[in-house]
């Protein structure tokens, strides 16, 4: 009979857009982009477990910290699923998720959730995927989710899925700013004008990025600051702070500023305390994750045997 007591558990990290830029409409509906993907230490746990052989071909899933749906419009469960129906699989497994990363915010939670499952199960279920199997099932759950099979910093096209690594620079101090409010991306997205977008690919510069330098702009801005004035006053006082850049992380809600130092960055979060006061966000300061760090932090762990 299967152990059900053998599992491992998955860290699952955050992300920040460093820089994004709305390139044009595409022929299948979604947004050209091009974009600088950069992982934070903000992360949440995924413990995952062996079903036993009763109910061997079932994927549960438990959720604390958040409501969420556990069943399969959850992209951990679409994960799993995509999973198996690549492997012609009818294994089972029981999940749990400790959530921390604040849904809607523009973090990339889900994505994330759904690279850690791919990586978890597949150990779990002893397949031996190729990065193509992987990458290729990623992009098919999510434009954001191929990034978080490789973390650090990655220059994202297409959707977003088609990437190069780039270097990861200095490490950074990152203040996040979480409004008490999320944004759906399609309403952000749909607010986006035409003349404000930045042109085709060719056109395009992402200098900093190139280079790993400092982020440069987020063309969803305009469109997130027109459905609440909030962000825009919570960016101003990062910059106002001393952040080296305030952005919004995607199509927000999350606000970021970027500082060199753990002091600088807990200098400017406690001279916003009236702010936080009076806009209700959090905030909570993290580090930039690199490349090396992510792959081994993000590596499934087995867990001791229960029992």
């Amino acid at each position: 009979m299967t152990d059900a007591r053998e599992g491992l558990s998955v860290t699952s990290f955050a992300k920040i857009n460093r820089d994004l830029r709305v390139l044009g409409k595409r022929p299948d509906g979604f947004h050209e982009l091009d974009t600088v993907f950069q992982t934070v230490d903000l992360s949440e746990e995924i413990q995952f477990f062996l079903e036993s052989e009763e109910g061997a071909g079932k994927v549960s899933l438990s959720i604390e910290g958040a409501d969420l749906p556990a069943d399969d419009t959850n992209l951990i469960v679409r994960a799993a699923g995509a999973l198996r129906e690549k492997f012609g699989l009818r294994r089972g497994a029981r999940i749990h998720l400790s959530k921390r990363i604040p849904i809607g915010g523009g973090l990339g939670g889900g994505s994330s959730n759904a690279a850690a499952t791919l990586r978890a199960l597949s150990e779990l279920w002893k397949l031996s995927p190729t990065e193509a199997d992987l990458t290729s099932i990623a992009a098919s759950l999510g434009s954001d989710v191929p990034f978080f099979l490789l973390g650090g910093r990655a220059r994202g096209r297409g959707r977003g899925e088609a990437l190069t690594p780039l270097p990861d620079g200095p490490q950074e101090w990152v203040v996040l700013a979480f409004p008490p409010f999320s944004l759906s991306t399609a309403e952000v997205y749909g607010r986006v004008r035409s003349r404000s977008l930045t042109g085709s690919p060719s056109a395009t510069k992402v200098s900093g990025s190139e280079t790993g330098g400092g982020p440069e702009r987020n063309d969803l801005e305009r469109a997130a600051e027109s459905l609440s004035g909030e962000l825009r006053r919570i960016r101003s006082a990062l910059a106002g702070a001393g952040a080296r850049s305030a952005r919004l992380s995607g199509s927000g809600s999350t606000v970021f500023g970027t500082f060199g130092t753990r002091e600088e960055a807990s200098r400017a979060e406690e001279s916003l305390e009236g702010l936080k006061r009076e806009t209700k966000a959090e905030m909570v300061i993290v580090k930039t994750v690199s490349r090396a760090e992510f792959a081994r932090r993000a590596a499934p762990v087995r867990l001791a045997p229960r029992g």
